[in-house]
């Protein structure tokens, strides 16, 4: 589809062009025009009509003169009445020129068919009287060689007849008394078909004061002629009075301006007929027929408008309703090359200025709009709000002229030029540059809200996403990359303002001469310390969220490791927000959590595999900060209003609350979001010589932190809440029953559950009574009793369910309890059977029967004889820095194998050979012989002579 830009396919006129437009005045003055001092445009009827569309209600007041002029039907008095700059100046220089015929009808522009659909074959050349408010003076007498006119009466009779006419009111106009009818009426006979145009009437009758008496006459006296004129045109077939009237008070200037509008609305109400020249749409061809020169492709224009219909249907709700209508393509047409949603603007919004002129406004502000998008070479396909070059002076100026003081600071830091928030967010991200998106955004959004600031009733204030898309997008272009733009101004800009959630379509955005209060959050973000405000404020909200983790004993949120106690209870620790967990470099997470493990205050920690950690992501913590301070700062306004030491306005108070209302709901998610990783220190085994720490991330998107936790606990077996009693037995081979130590004490297991990371992490010593009372019902896993040593169990016990965890409970080794339980039975005697009283008579003997006399000793079987060597001797050499791995290493493979034989006899001996040459300190030397007499070591003695 054909996508050309509006600068191929239309011209501006010269004026619009070259720019001097600020010299042909866009202001009609009939006055002069009929002095003959008008600019061309106005002056030339040719000219005039050729620029001038012929809207339907300038038709039929057209119509009705050239109908009265040719003495038929008519309205002998129309009165004109549209809001200021509505076009009832221009509507009354169609009537002159149609009425003064200057040049042939068949020369002006609609004229001719005009006269086609009203039946009339021709419109007699008629005299024109111009009696302009404006213009003339009550206190001014005019004087025209030796004539001196005085009134608005004098005024009328010398343009119709000159100094003839003049002698005929010449009593009423030098004492400032009204003519009367009859003497009106001769007067518009004699001079017959004539019009006579009022323009601007309020601005004269607004001079007089009550009971004020000037050469013009007096406040009463010009109201009666105005009532005696009207009278009199009733009675005169050919003549036509035309009188403009502003629409509203306001724009009749001041009390007495009121007055006079009031005064004349009731005059002319006894005759009149009200014409209401220009509609709203109608304007678009008054403005392009004004500015523009005709159209050069219509199948082009065409096009392009319907390249914007199908772009509106496709993005569909993203955009305002109207888009989606039929008539949306002919307003399109109508309105080119300029968008109907700039005159939407204009004439709803700005319209509501009291020195807003409405057309004549929108005309000089849209010629030096297209003058300075000429000179740039701008491309857009249409002219739309988003085009409008806010950095230029003289656009800037004429719309900020019309607004309160204080908008050029907002234009020039938020919304268009070189230093301007949306100059910096374009040279930042590419995609937003591309298609200058940012300032196309503030400046329809500027171009629809400022006008807010000076309407009295600001009722729902601001536009719409959708309405601020429609007034940026083009065909070719992504609506989400514009609505992405106003969501990063709404976070940057200081004088943009929002209203309710901003995920909403329903929000709506202004600019205000007043900095938004998220500038004001902004900037009271920055004095709120990480170390201290913030940190306590996510420990606040944190504390909430955990607060569910009732599987832990003991909750401790940034907690030093010297406040975490020392004892039996599960423990979870929340790591502080300066120790976050970095996946590519856990270092500083995982350093904080061995301190913890290892230290409680200056003493070390006994029981270190009582402690879970929870860590932030080091990610997305800033993004929980950044949401902590948010809420602060909104919480700081919110306060400070309460407590008047800070001044809103109702609505902003509103807003503050709301924004507090929301960053309260949005703090807890981000916080959940970002303490996600559960961080479990450990021992891969008994002669690991550094703890290990493994980090297990924990779902944020479901259930309450404390479920989740314990889920990640007990799927992953961090926490052991049901054991089995295999791998209690399990654990108990591996470590605990040796040679010659068959038994441990069940407490004394539990304690090193406690202390020791290669061992399982219980619940709770509930836990290991549980897997006790299961385990004691077999002979599979363990036997036990409440005291004693080899061969002497006090309290045996073995499958008969009898574990109760206390201070004697033992937990011997299956394999020792059955020989134990063997070597405690009896020995039996063997005994023969008695006979079996069965004959012999040839019967055959029961099957398993013996016969009488045979011995029931079985005879012991042959001792096997030794097969291969009978005894085995090895030594080692150690190093003392591996020690420890080579012990264990020694015990696994070579004692451990021989185990495996029961008759084997084992005897081990480790002799230590250690030499200090420079001496050892008395506190080592202490050390060690107090170790060496403990562990039950002989000849552990000091040799000073080596």
């Amino acid at each position: 589809m054909n996508t050309t830009p509006w600068r191929e396919n239309v011209v501006p006129h010269r004026d619009v062009l070259e720019g001097t437009f600020q010299q042909s005045e866009f202001a009609a003055d009939i006055s002069a025009v009929r002095a003959g001092r008008a600019p061309r445009q106005y002056q030339d009827p040719v000219t005039f009509f050729q620029r001038t569309f012929i809207t339907e209600g300038m038709r039929l007041l057209l119509t009705q003169v050239a109908r009265r002029l040719a003495g038929q039907d008519g309205d002998p008095v129309i009165q004109l009445k549209t809001a200021f700059g509505g076009g009832k100046t221009h509507t009354l220089l169609a009537v002159h020129h149609l009425a003064t015929r200057a040049c042939p009808l068949a020369d002006l522009a609609g004229i001719p068919e005009l006269l086609d659909r009203a039946g009339l074959m021709d419109v007699p050349k008629a005299r024109v009287a111009v009696l302009d408010g404006t213009a003339l003076g009550p206190a001014q007498p005019r004087r025209f060689g030796s004539r001196t006119v005085r009134t608005l009466w004098g005024e009328l009779a010398w343009q119709l007849g000159g100094g003839e006419a003049c002698d005929r009111i010449q009593a009423a106009d030098e004492s400032g008394t009204n003519p009367g009818k009859d003497l009106l009426r001769e007067l518009l006979e004699a001079h017959a078909p004539c019009v006579v145009l009022m323009d601007e009437l309020v601005a004269y009758l607004r001079q007089f004061g009550p009971g004020k008496a000037l050469p013009g006459g007096t406040w009463e006296s010009n109201l009666s002629f105005v009532q005696s004129l009207t009278e009199a045109a009733k009675l005169v077939p050919n003549a036509i009075v035309l009188a403009s009237l502003p629409e509203s008070e306001t724009e009749a200037g001041g009390e007495a301006g009121a007055r006079a509008l009031e005064s004349l609305k009731k005059t002319f109400g006894r005759v009149q007929a009200v014409w209401k020249p220009v509609e709203t749409e109608e304007s678009f061809e008054i403005v392009r027929r004004r500015l523009f020169e005709n159209v050069r492709n219509e199948t082009t224009r065409a096009e392009v408008c319907r390249a914007f219909v199908d772009l509106y249907v496709s993005e569909g709700a993203r955009l305002p309703g109207e888009t989606q209508e039929g008539r949306y393509l002919d307003r399109l047409l109508r309105a080119y090359p300029i968008h109907p949603e700039v005159f939407d603007r204009l004439y709803e919004d700005w319209s509501t200025i009291e020195n807003f002129q409405r057309t004549r406004g929108v005309l000089k502000l849209m010629a030096k709009v297209i003058h300075k998008l000429w000179q740039n070479g701008n491309r857009d396909l249409l002219i739309l709000p988003g085009s409008l070059p806010l950095d230029d002076t003289s656009v800037r100026n004429e719309l900020a002229e019309l607004l309160p003081a204080g908008w050029d600071p907002v234009i020039e830091r938020d919304i268009d030029g070189p230093k301007s928030e949306t100059d910096e967010l374009e040279k930042r991200e590419v995609r937003f540059g591309t298609l200058n998106a940012a300032r196309r955004v503030a400046r329809t959004l500027f171009l629809g809200t400022a006008p807010s600031s000076v309407a009295a009733k600001r009722g729902n204030r601001g536009l719409e996403r959708s309405r601020v898309l429609l007034g940026c997008l083009q065909p070719g272009q992504a609506s989400s990359v514009y609505a992405d733009a106003l969501a990063r101004l709404a976070d940057r800009c200081h004088y943009l303002n929002s209203s309710g959630d901003r995920s909403q379509e329903s929000t709506r955005y202004w600019f205000d001469t007043r900095a938004n209060l998220r500038r004001e959050m902004e900037d009271r973000k920055r004095r709120f310390e990480d170390a201290t405000d913030v940190r306590d404020r996510l420990a606040h909200v944190l504390r909430k969220l955990i607060a569910s983790a009732t599987f832990f004993d003991g909750i401790h949120l940034f907690t030093p490791h010297a406040d975490v106690p020392d004892d039996s209870a599960l423990r979870l620790v929340v790591l502080g927000p300066e120790t976050p967990y970095f996946r590519e470099d856990p270092t500083l997470a995982f350093d904080a959590v061995l301190e913890h493990v290892r230290q409680h205050g200056p003493q070390p920690r006994f029981r270190s595999n009582r402690l879970l950690f929870l860590a932030a992501d080091h990610g997305t913590l800033a993004r929980a900060r950044d949401a902590a301070r948010t809420e602060l700062a909104w919480q700081s306004i919110v306060t400070e209003v309460e407590e008047r030491r800070l001044n809103l306005d109702g609505t902003q108070f509103d807003q503050a609350k709301r924004e507090l209302r929301n960053a309260g709901e949005v703090l807890p998610r981000v916080i959940r979001d970002a303490f996600k990783w559960l961080l479990v220190p450990g021992l891969d085994s008994p002669t690991a010589t550094r703890p290990s720490v493994e980090a297990f991330p924990v779902v944020t998107a479901s259930g309450t932190l404390g479920d989740e936790v314990k889920r990640v606990c007990v799927d992953n077996e961090l926490v052991i809440t049901t054991w089995a009693p295999v791998h209690l037995r399990s654990r108990l081979r591996d470590l605990y029953w040796k040679p010659g130590r068959p038994a441990v004490r069940a407490l004394d297991f539990w304690e090193d559950c406690q202390r020791y990371l290669y061992l399982p992490r219980l619940r709770s010593r509930d836990t290991l009574e549980d897997v006790l009372r299961r385990g004691s019902t077999s002979r599979d896993f363990f036997a036990t009793a409440s005291g004693g040593s080899a061969g002497h169990w006090d309290g045996f016990g073995f499958g008969n369910g009898s574990a109760a965890l206390d201070d004697s409970l033992l937990l011997l080794d299956p394999e020792v309890a059955k020989a134990f339980e063997e070597s405690r039975k009896e020995p039996s005697t063997a005994t023969t059977p008695p006979t079996t009283g069965y004959e012999t008579g040839g019967s055959q003997q029961p099957p398993g029967e013996l016969r009488e006399g045979t011995k029931t000793t079985p005879e012991p079987p042959s001792k096997p004889l030794p097969d291969g060597p009978q005894s085995f001797h090895a030594s080692a050499s150690v190093s003392a820095a591996t020690a420890r791995i080579r012990l264990l290493e020694l015990a696994t493979e070579l004692i451990e194998r021989m185990r495996d034989d029961p008759t084997a006899d084992i005897r081990i001996t480790l002799e230590i050979d250690a030499r200090f040459p420079k001496g050892i300190s008395p506190d080592l030397k202490r050390t060690l012989s107090e170790n060496a007499r403990t562990l039950g070591m002989k000849n552990a003695d000091w040799d000073s002579s080596c």
